[in-house]
């Protein structure tokens, strides 16, 4: 599928044609803004399109949650966001909402009610997982994963804040890889370093930064692909596999790229 024939329709295109979508796609500022990212947004996209599920964007109505600026301790500042947002999606009567990234997840479900934003969100792990449990993704077997070993990084705000660990397991396993778990996963998983608006400052001074840590893990399990479903996490492990300069052995892949190699949409 060429980049050309997949549609992306906002809300307003959706609204002006009286119809409304069977879900919202929450993009966030990384799957909008970062080079890397942008990848996983098209990614998922093109799997929504190819199996025909009705989904809009708000496109330029969208701004950042306010996520990164409550942990950074700017409680004004999140709340004139979240409002501006929450005017938004109501303006819209949104109920459903997936996106592919955890904080925006985390803040859209458990934060933006107390403010009047009441919706139904889930990250795109789980949506995925409920395509696949419906029949509505056939994996295909493409992309050349079948039985290569795959270790999954929780993300924290996925996992420990909102106790989300099978989706994304059950997804590697629909894709008929060998899941290899890290030292410390799940519950008891470890930080990728970038969590508390750390991702957009320098670490502090000390023996060893979290991701490097956390990417000694990975390598440990012997596996080839370190799979993430954040956009924090792929770029604190995409630099840890740089820095043990092992990018031409270890790929770090986000849950819908997988899926997308699969059906061979990438």
């Amino acid at each position: 599928m060429s980049e050309k024939s997949y549609k992306v329709p906002t809300m307003a295109e959706k609204a002006s044609a009286g119809e409304a979508p069977e879900v919202l796609f929450w993009v966030g500022c990384a799957g909008s803004f970062d080079d890397r990212y942008k990848a996983v947004t098209q990614a998922f996209v093109k799997i929504l399109n190819v199996i025909g599920v009705d989904f809009a964007v708000l496109g330029e109505e969208e701004t950042c949650t306010g996520d990164p600026a409550r942990r950074a301790g700017n409680e004004f500042l999140f709340q004139m966001q979240a409002a501006s947002n929450i005017q938004v999606l109501n303006g819209y009567h949104v109920k459903n909402i997936v996106t592919a990234c955890p904080h925006c997840f985390n803040t859209l479900k458990n934060e933006y009610p107390a403010l009047g934003g009441n919706y139904k969100v889930v990250h795109h792990s789980q949506f995925l997982q409920q395509l696949i449990n419906e029949g509505r993704i056939v994996l295909k077997g493409g992309g050349g994963y079948k039985g290569k070993k795959i270790t999954f990084h929780d993300s924290c705000f996925l996992g420990r804040a909102n106790g989300v660990y099978e989706a994304p397991r059950e997804v590697i396993n629909a894709l008929d890889m060998e899941l290899v778990e890290m030292k410390r996963c799940k519950s008891k998983g470890l930080c990728c370093g970038a969590g508390g608006a750390q991702m957009f400052k320098e670490p502090e001074q000390g023996k060893k930064d979290i991701n490097i840590e956390r990417t000694e893990e990975a390598l440990g399990t012997g596996a080839k692909t370190i799979a993430v479903g954040c956009p924090f996490c792929l770029t604190m492990m995409t630099d840890g596999i740089k820095n043990k300069e092992k990018e031409q052995d270890v790929q770090v892949l986000d849950i819908a790229e997988l899926i997308a190699k699969d059906l061979n949409l990438s």
